[in-house]
């Protein structure tokens, strides 16, 4: 495997196979699988879950790795193109990145969308320039569009919680966020569940539906997957008899990189805070996933976080099992 980074360019077979194997590495543990091996780890975006699970993930594989941010470099780091570099950073990406690559066996890179221009971001040109620098492989820790092990950790999920995959109901819902956030969760969430066959209902406000070009795509997947695509902003529509809601809240793309429209739009939704009477229609069975971190009494609320219906931890120890088994797959059987 040389990159890692958009679960759509993988087989269900594949997918599968990479679940099977954090599931054996779970169980039975392999301390010196990766011996010798370096992860080198760039963050251009701040991370909790993914930095360390990445870390620990090599660890537990018997590799080592090393964690490089603009904040941490004492020269500051300029990722502007075209810049005459006159002020205070001394040292620029384009340098910066091969040098981090070439430290070690694989890099992630984690890079988030600018989100001034929905085009732009949705063409990946940011995290593309960057990939375009090495010849490494690379896995993608998320990016304007994609955020892969984070997927692959919720379709392990999903496995461990026996949902279905043809003929279970996943609702993708928008939540409310003082914040406009990215679109890769939501857009890698959407084809992920797809890929897996399941009937998708992405809920949400007007002014927050998804591009088209985006549920086009997850159309294309689940018309080869049995699975079906809808989006509605009628929420007891949308729970009926789900097994899976996904909350996570994003940008209003129809006023995408534009902060006060923005802001105005979703204080008008203040209300979409996933609480027990959402699963009034929902199969009793019915569970909250959510990538975190997740602001309590605002996207969800205590009782829904704390209670029976809630799997977020193992969905986030799923993170290093998935990571393990993409860096085992990666890096294992290199001589």
């Amino acid at each position: 495997m040389k990159a890692f980074n958009n679960l759509t360019d993988f087989s269900n077979e594949e997918i599968q196979a990479l679940i099977e194997l954090a599931v054996r590495l779970d169980s039975n543990p392999e301390p010196e699988a990766l011996k010798g091996k370096v992860l080198s780890l760039l963050f251009l975006s701040p991370s909790l879950r993914t930095l360390a699970s990445f870390q620990a993930a090599m660890t537990r594989l018997g590799g080592g790795s090393f964690v490089i941010s603009p904040e941490m470099s004492i020269h500051g780091i300029e990722s502007r193109p075209g810049i005459v570099m006159d002020g205070a950073a001394a040292e620029h990406i384009r340098e910066a990145v091969p040098v981090i690559a070439s430290y070690g066996d694989a890099i992630g890179i984690r890079a988030f969308a600018e989100r001034k221009n929905i085009e732009a971001d949705m063409q990946e040109n940011e995290f593309s320039a960057l990939t375009d620098l090495i010849d490494t492989p690379y896995i993608n820790m998320e990016s304007a569009m994609n955020h892969p092990c984070q997927n692959l950790a919720d379709w392990k999920t999903m496995d461990d919680l026996n949902v279905p995959s043809n003929g279970g109901k996943f609702v993708l819902s928008w939540a409310y966020h003082p914040l406009a956030l990215p679109l890769a969760v939501p857009a890698s969430t959407l084809h992920m569940a797809a890929k897996r066959g399941m009937d998708v209902t992405v809920l949400r406000p007007e002014g927050f539906e998804l591009p088209a070009a985006l549920m086009e795509k997850a159309n294309t997947i689940a018309a080869a997957t049995g699975g079906s695509i809808k989006e509605t902003d009628q929420r007891a529509e949308a729970m009926e008899d789900a097994h899976i809601i996904y909350a996570k809240s994003w940008s209003s793309t129809r006023h995408y990189g534009d902060k006060l429209n923005d802001q105005k739009l979703r204080e008008q939704h203040l209300d979409w805070c996933v609480d027990e009477p959402w699963f009034e229609n929902a199969r009793n069975d019915c569970r909250f996933m959510h990538c975190l971190p997740v602001r309590r009494g605002v996207v969800v609320a205590d009782n829904i976080l704390d209670g029976p219906r809630s799997v977020v931890i193992a969905e986030a120890r799923n993170r290093m099992l998935a990571q393990m088994a993409v860096l085992h797959q990666m890096l294992g059987n290199q001589k």
